[in-house]
Parts: structure tokens; C-alpha cells; sequence
């Protein structure tokens, strides 16, 4: 969608475009990461090996990254009002599915039909990004990112809500929440002024888009950041209760805290992305990172572990909110969604293969700081890339 510079008089939408859309990113991140904090649950219930419980958390995130590359094209074509509002009563389906699910099978079917509410994060760059100017793209960005949220609040509230009221009712609340926001959406929400639509067909505006060099240094980077703090969101709770022996509320606990903290320093990412430049930030991001996974690599005591998780937490927040910063100001407006599904899609994968890799290899070795000194190697070799690169460029 591509927008035409705003009014005095239509900037007054802005706020509530902005809330509405966090409002309704969070509650599908929600939904998004239902099945996550109750991995321990299903293993203890269902007898299944840490490989299972992290290909059943890993699911719904395979398909809310490849989702976007659709849903981004969509709103592109039809405009994030209409699309985001759909998408979140759609939700409620697999939702509801999963409440009354009791088997593997219908767990993985359920975890592969949840996807859809994590693909939501590809309608709200673009609906967000055509109504703020450039300069102030990647704070409004960052904000809308801290939907996030919704993945510290499953950690807290889904646990709880399945100890005192019976393992369906977290999902009978998140299904009564996606159909608040959606019809929120529907009722009260519009789009930015003088936006148009895109009438190129999808694979023309997708190929387009993913042939841009910057989408695809993005989604190198996307994939670092958010792929980490997706992966450590979802695995968090089975790895500390693996090396620390915590209890299930205490590690999904900690857990919340990891997410709220890279939620909360997003808009940050935004904000500094938007005076320094975006990729001075990630370079700093991305030295952080890797300093942070070198140490908990050793899994060093709960202290010092605790210091190098939530420093991490901080760094790749950060590096979420500068990447978004860099995309609205470096794509053409009405190719801002296609480029956010290629870039969203990106970082979902890179959040859907860690759990993984990691589960295979505790099982293989028992250990997990294979699979961090991995991240490090990563981190070091994207810290080079941005630094002589990106920021040269810039």
C-alpha cells in the first residue's frame, strides 16, 4: 500500500491505528505461542521425547513465517484493515481445536492450523508504516512490535489459567480475545489516508520484492534476531528446566521475563535506528549477542545466567526494531508488505530450526552448548556482514 504524506487533520488516526494494531498483534501472539508453555504438560501427559515436545512447540511457528509472505502480499492488495480483522477470527478455529485436542497427532494439526495467528506480524508493518512518516517509521514500528508481548503474557497467564480452571480454558480465553480484536479491527479500524492498493498479481509483487538486496539483507538479519528471540520463547522453558532444574512455573516465569524485556527494548531499536541508523545499531546488537552466548554457553551459574539471557533479551529487541526501521525507510511504499513477508518469513524460520537442532542435540549429547556456540558463530559472522557492509553503506 502506498501512502500519499498526511494531513494535520488526518495525523489524528494515528494513535489509534497504532494501538489498535500492537492490541491485536498481542493477543495473536497469544495464540501464536499457546502450545509453548504447556510443552512440559504434553510431555509429562503424553510420554514424549524432548525431540517430540520440540517439534510440537517448533510447529505453528514453520507456518506463521511462511504465512506472512502471503498475508503481507495480501494486505499490499486489500489493505491490513480488512486482512487483520479476518486473520484473528480465523484464528479462533485452530484455537478452539487445540482446546479440545488430546493426542499428538491432533497437537501437531492444531500447532500447524495455529500458524496463521503468528503470520499477523505481516499485516501490521505495512498498515502501520502508511501512516507515519519516514522519520518516525521506526519508533511507530518498534511500538507495534511490542505485540510481542503477547508471548511474555502466554507465559504467565496459559500455565496458570491450566492449573486452576483445567488445561482448555487458556484456549477458551485466547479464542474470546481473537474475536475482540478482530471485530475491533473490523468496526473501528481504517486505513491510512490516500493509501492504494497494489494490482500487480502476488507473485509479481513477491518476486519483485524478494529481488530487492536490502529484503534480503533484512531477512539475513531478521532471522538472527527475531528467529533468536522467537526460538528462545518457545525452548526457553524445556532448556532451564533441563540445566537448572527449575519447576514449570518458574522456568516459564523466567521465560516471560526473556520476552518482556526484548519486547520492551524494541521501540528502543526503533528510536536509536531513527537517529544513528539502523545498522550502527544492529552491529551492536550483534556483537552483544554473541558475547551473550558464549557465556551461557558454559552454563554458568543462575546468576550469571541470568544476566547473559536477559542481556541477550535486550540485544536482539534492539536488533528487531532496527531492522523494521531500515525496511520502512529503504522499500518502496506499496511494496512494504511483500518486502515484510519475505523479511517476517525470514525471521519465523530462523525461529522454527533452533528449537529443533537443540533438541536433537541434548538427546545426541546431553548438553546444550553446542547448539549456543553455534548462535555465537552466527551472531560473529552477521556482526561483519553489518559492520563492513550495511553500515558502509549506509
Amino acid at each position: 500500500m502506498a501512502a500519499v504524506p498526511l494531513t494535520r487533520e488526518q495525523t489524528r488516526g494515528r494513535t489509534t491505528a497504532l494501538a489498535l494494531a500492537t492490541a491485536a498483534f498481542a493477543v495473536n501472539f497469544w495464540a501464536w505461542a499457546l502450545l509453548s508453555p504447556l510443552g512440559p504438560v504434553y510431555k509429562e501427559l503424553l510420554g514424549l521425547s524432548a525431540f517430540a515436545v520440540s517439534l510440537l512447540v517448533a510447529v505453528p511457528v514453520i507456518v506463521g513465517s511462511l504465512g506472512r509472505m502471503v498475508l503481507g502480499a495480501l494486505t499490499d492488495r486489500y489493505g491490513g484493515r480488512l486482512v487483520f480483522g479476518v486473520c484473528s477470527l480465523i484464528g479462533v478455529l485452530p484455537v478452539l481445536f487445540l482446546a479440545f485436542a488430546e493426542s499428538y497427532p491432533a497437537l501437531l494439526a492444531g500447532g500447524l492450523l495455529l500458524g496463521i495467528t503468528g503470520a499477523t506480524f505481516a499485516i501490521g508493518v505495512p498498515y502501520v508504516n502508511g501512516w507515519f512518516p519516514p522519520e518516525r517509521r521506526g519508533l511507530a514500528l518498534g511500538i507495534f512490535g511490542m505485540g510481542n508481548i503477547g508471548t511474555a503474557v502466554s507465559g504467565f497467564a496459559t500455565p496458570w489459567l491450566a492449573t486452576e480452571f483445567g488445561r482448555p480454558a487458556p484456549f477458551f480465553a485466547v479464542a474470546v480475545a481473537l474475536v475482540a480484536v478482530g471485530l475491533a479491527f473490523l468496526t473501528m479500524g481504517r486505513n491510512a489516508p490516500g493509501t492504494q492498493a497494489a494490482t500487480e498479481p502476488f507473485l509479481t509483487r513477491f518476486t519483485a520484492a524478494a529481488r530487492l538486496r536490502v529484503t534480503r539483507e533484512l531477512a539475513a538479519m531478521y532471522a538472527l534476531t527475531f528467529g533468536g528471540f522467537v526460538a528462545f520463547g518457545v525452548y526457553l522453558p524445556l532448556y532451564l528446566g533441563a540445566v537448572y532444574d527449575l519447576t514449570v512455573a518458574d522456568a516459564a516465569a523466567r521465560t516471560a521475563g526473556f520476552v518482556v524485556l526484548a519486547t520492551l527494548a524494541r521501540p528502543a531499536g526503533g528510536w536509536l535506528a531513527d537517529r544513528v541508523g539502523g545498522p550502527l545499531v544492529l552491529s551492536w546488537v550483534l556483537a552483544a549477542v554473541f558475547g551473550c552466548a558464549i557465556v551461557v554457553s558454559f552454563a554458568p551459574g543462575m546468576l550469571l545466567a541470568t544476566v547473559g539471557f536477559l542481556a541477550m533479551a535486550a540485544a536482539l529487541g534492539l536488533g528487531n526494531g532496527a531492522v523494521f526501521a531500515i525496511l520502512g525507510r529503504s522499500v518502496p511504499g506499496t511494496m512494504v508488505g511483500s518486502a515484510t513477508g519475505v523479511v517476517g518469513a525470514a525471521g519465523g524460520l530462523g525461529g522454527f530450526l533452533p528449537p529443533i537442532v537443540m533438541g536433537l542435540i541434548f538427546q545426541a549429547t546431553g548438553s546444550y552448548s553446542i547448539g549456543l556456540m553455534l548462535l555465537a558463530a552466527m551472531a560473529l559472522g552477521a556482526f561483519v556482514y553489518c559492520w563492513f557492509v550495511l553500515r558502509a553503506r549506509d
